[in-house]
């Protein structure tokens, strides 16, 4: 089941026939992902170093951190799961090992960029530094050679900040064996900057629709490009702004009855989450057991 998931996955990118996903943090982010109806979930490194540590995304966390989050993650879809990797976690020997147990998780695809370790969020500071090359050809060359499912994509990203070098990079990952090219969304400033990387790539490229290409870029211009495009922050972001408005309230009137944002029912949620499954396994396989029924409290 899961190797035809991933074998249309990688169809659909290459023929950028676009994949829309959106950013999980979690596992239970993941399954709401899923229920809205997007083709893939995609964790997301600044969602998961919020939400597993409460700290910025600067590569605090641990790759087996990371991968404990998509490992849970994994164990809840039946979409293609995308898994952001950082750095790899060191160098290219590192890779090997990253790609290796991010296959294992069930990833789809991973995303590996060319920062130096460790990595700063590029949305978050003024600038970034990323490796030579030759070192980011040599990773991405190991990662390939690493995975041993064919149908696991390796997505380059470049946080090259002009548009000249973005273009050279992705050229020579495509070269190391890379399927897809991502550019960090502060380095092309117009469709045509990104039309002209795809052209020169020869691959599909997968976006994070943040910044200007959440603002100005239309669904069918994204396609014009992408093989796969992520709403990596807007999960996070709605969550929190969410928490922040109702806690305020709940610590200030100490009642729950003037709420500015609705909560959700707790009824459906507990369906939602998979109760009744647990109670039909209960009855079947617990019988002589008192078992009873998962309601409202």
């Amino acid at each position: 089941m899961r190797e035809h998931i991933q074998s249309d996955y990688k169809q659909r990118v290459l023929a950028q026939k676009t994949v829309w996903a959106a950013g999980a943090y979690d596992a239970l982010s993941a399954l709401y992902i899923q229920n809205a109806g997007f083709d893939a979930v995609m964790t997301s490194g600044f969602g998961v170093s919020a939400s597993y540590l409460g700290m910025p995304d600067a590569e605090l966390y641990t790759m087996t951190e990371n991968l404990t989050v998509v490992r849970n993650v994994s164990a809840v879809l039946k979409v293609p799961l995308i898994a952001d990797i950082d750095t790899a976690y060191g160098n290219a020997i590192n890779a090997m090992r990253t790609v290796r147990e991010f296959e294992a998780a069930g990833c789809a695809a991973v995303i590996m960029e060319d920062q130096v370790s460790p990595k700063r969020c590029p949305i978050c500071v003024g600038g970034v530094e990323i490796v030579s090359v030759d070192e980011a050809v040599g990773k991405i060359a190991a990662a390939v050679e690493a995975r041993s499912n064919p149908n696991m994509l390796i997505i380059a990203r470049t946080d090259a900040a002009t548009e000249e070098e973005a273009i050279h990079r992705a050229k020579a990952y495509v070269a190391a064996g890379a399927d897809v090219i991502q550019p960090i969304s502060k380095c092309f400033k117009s469709i045509e900057g990104l039309r002209a990387l795809r052209e020169a790539c020869g691959v599909p490229l997968s976006l994070q629709v943040l910044g200007w290409l959440e603002k100005n870029l239309s669904p069918e211009e994204i396609e014009s490009v992408a093989g796969m495009a992520t709403f990596a922050l807007v999960p996070l972001m709605s969550a929190a702004q969410a928490l922040e408005e109702n806690l305020a309230v709940l610590a200030r009137d100490k009642t729950s009855r003037n709420l500015p944002r609705p909560v959700a029912a707790h009824d459906p949620f507990v369906e939602f989450i998979g109760f009744k499954e647990i109670e039909e396994k209960q009855l079947k396989y617990l019988p002589e057991q008192n078992t009873t029924t998962w309601k409202a409290a």
